[in-house]
């Protein structure tokens, strides 16, 4: 039978159940959540295992990555849900804070994110999101102090953002990018995929489609820009309200012209009626 993880809510008793695990030499890993939890987080969940003696699990919708107008209130919760799914993982805690533990009042200070963060790709269309991500990505691994931190790959500009504030805070833990898990369609998995109708997650694994088609293509020497615009011109006709796919550098997220300009990561997002999706693939 599974056991239920230890839910912790408040700092005092949070530091008090990681306190043994580095007494004991153990090694803990953290899973940064938002809850409604599915087949990818588990995978984050497993790959943390594999890392880590002990694997903590946080959920927090966080609000200051959320601007007005956007989803904030109706993002998919289902704590008892969640609970159930990682007690099945053997987490060892969940670390789930309310709003105002996190952001007491005279709670001032905010991250504000450069270099990777500010690539014209999701800060053009979400200029807050980087600022409340790296805000709450810094506050979790200080109160829960990981040796590692494990993140999907799907979010590849936040992965970049969490692993270069990570580096320029000098903070002690090894942030760790984990491939993202898809549907048997090639869909990225994402708590946000609820929203879609059943024509729209018909259409949905274009997305993917695209990006894997146009790496094929670079890889095989077609001109970088002529194929991106193919790929968009597709998208757009089959639904896509197309914010944006771009070929960046993979590392600093510049734009690429060439094959040689590379590593390359192709991006991209856009809406299906009121869903967002992103995605990414290597090249």
């Amino acid at each position: 039978m599974a056991t239920r993880p230890h839910v912790l809510r408040t700092l005092s008793p949070l530091r008090r159940a990681v306190e043994p695990y580095s007494e004991a030499g153990e090694r803990l890993a953290l899973v940064p959540t938002m809850g409604a939890l599915h087949r990818g987080h588990l995978t984050l969940v497993r790959e943390a295992r594999r890392r880590a003696r002990r694997v903590a699990v946080s959920i927090f919708v966080n609000p200051t990555q959320f601007a007005p107008g956007e989803d904030f209130s109706s993002y998919p919760r289902d704590f008892q849900a969640d609970l159930k799914m990682l007690a099945e993982a053997n987490v060892d805690l969940v670390w789930a804070p309310s709003p105002s533990v996190m952001y007491p009042d005279g709670d001032w200070t905010r991250i504000e994110p450069a270099g990777v963060a500010k690539a014209g790709l999701e800060d053009k269309f979400r200029p807050h999101f980087f600022g409340g991500v790296a805000t709450v990505v810094a506050k979790l691994l200080l109160q829960v102090g990981p040796d590692f931190a494990l993140f999907g790959e799907k979010d590849y500009q936040q992965l970049r953002v969490v692993t270069q504030l990570a580096k320029d805070l000098d903070l002690p833990v090894k942030i760790v990018g984990v491939p993202t898990v898809r549907g048997t369609d090639g869909l990225a998995l994402s708590s946000r995929n609820a929203y879609l109708s059943p024509q729209e997650r018909t259409v949905a694994p274009f997305l993917y489609g695209a990006l894997k088609l146009s790496a094929k293509r670079i890889k095989a020497g077609e001109p970088i820009m002529a194929v991106l615009v193919n790929a968009r011109n597709e998208l757009v006709r089959a639904g896509f309200e197309l914010d944006y796919l771009e070929a960046r550098h993979a590392l600093t997220l510049a734009p690429v012209a060439a094959r040689k300009d590379g590593p390359i990561r192709l991006l991209a997002a856009g809406r299906l009626g009121k869903t967002r999706l992103i995605d990414n693939v290597a090249v």
